[in-house]
């Protein structure tokens, strides 16, 4: 083979990965889309004939409704920014990582769900407990498979070698710390099941808002 074919042929094949990467985010951004999309649907809509007073405070009763929806718009949008990241690191997908891929978004899909169940059963004694304790344990999947992604692209050595090991590292740490916060507020929920959903949201926040922790910058130059 002359060495115009060889170059032909890699370059051919670089196409075919660069399309399999980018079909792979631009439908993981549809499922992201749609699941944050499905969360507003879940909202109701309170019925009531009566006077402004009486329709506002009909708007107030569905708190657990709109804290179910803000915990769970907020958790999406920090899983989403992490997949972001994860597939800007990306040189090529093998179909493991396809695979992992649709079983996170299988979790992310899923979240309207618990999400629904938390908003319904908030504030009534044992079924609250079950709600909150059903919501953390998907979210902590989410998180764990977004995690394991990661971990998965760097072992199979699908990240672009351009890449700098500190920001490897560091996008590494990142992702960690939200699985052990997870464990913890689960079990916090089992007794107070409404200091969990605001941890759900703590969580998603140190995710979505770009905090310099000094913990994790230790190996940046």
């Amino acid at each position: 083979m002359s060495e115009a074919e060889n170059v032909s042929e890699m370059t051919a094949r670089h196409a075919n990965v660069t399309r399999r990467t980018a079909r792979m985010e631009a439908f993981s951004d549809g499922v992201f889309a749609i699941a944050i999309t499905l969360l507003v649907l879940d909202l109701a809509i309170p019925a009531t004939t009566q006077s402004t007073r009486h329709l506002l405070d009909a708007v107030g009763d569905e708190w657990p409704g709109y804290l179910g929806y803000i915990v769970s718009f907020a958790t999406v949008g920090a899983l989403w920014l992490g997949h972001n990241a994860i597939t800007d690191y990306l040189d090529r997908a093998d179909t493991a990582l396809l695979r992992l891929n649709l079983l996170l978004l299988l979790f992310v899909s899923f979240l309207p769900f618990p999400t629904r169940l938390l908003s319904e059963y908030v504030g009534t004694d044992q079924a609250e407990r079950v709600a909150c304790t059903f919501y953390g344990l998907v979210l902590l999947a989410a998180a764990s498979l977004l995690a394991l992604l990661w971990r998965y692209a760097r072992h199979a050595q699908l990240v672009r070698p351009d890449a700098k090991d500190e920001e490897i590292t560091l996008l590494t740490q990142r992702l960690t710390p939200g699985l052990a916060g997870y464990g913890l507020v689960i079990v916090i929920g089992l007794f107070v099941p409404i200091a969990a959903v605001i941890g759900y949201l703590l969580i998603a926040l140190f995710f979505l808002i770009p905090v310099r922790v000094p913990w994790l910058l230790h190996h940046r130059p």
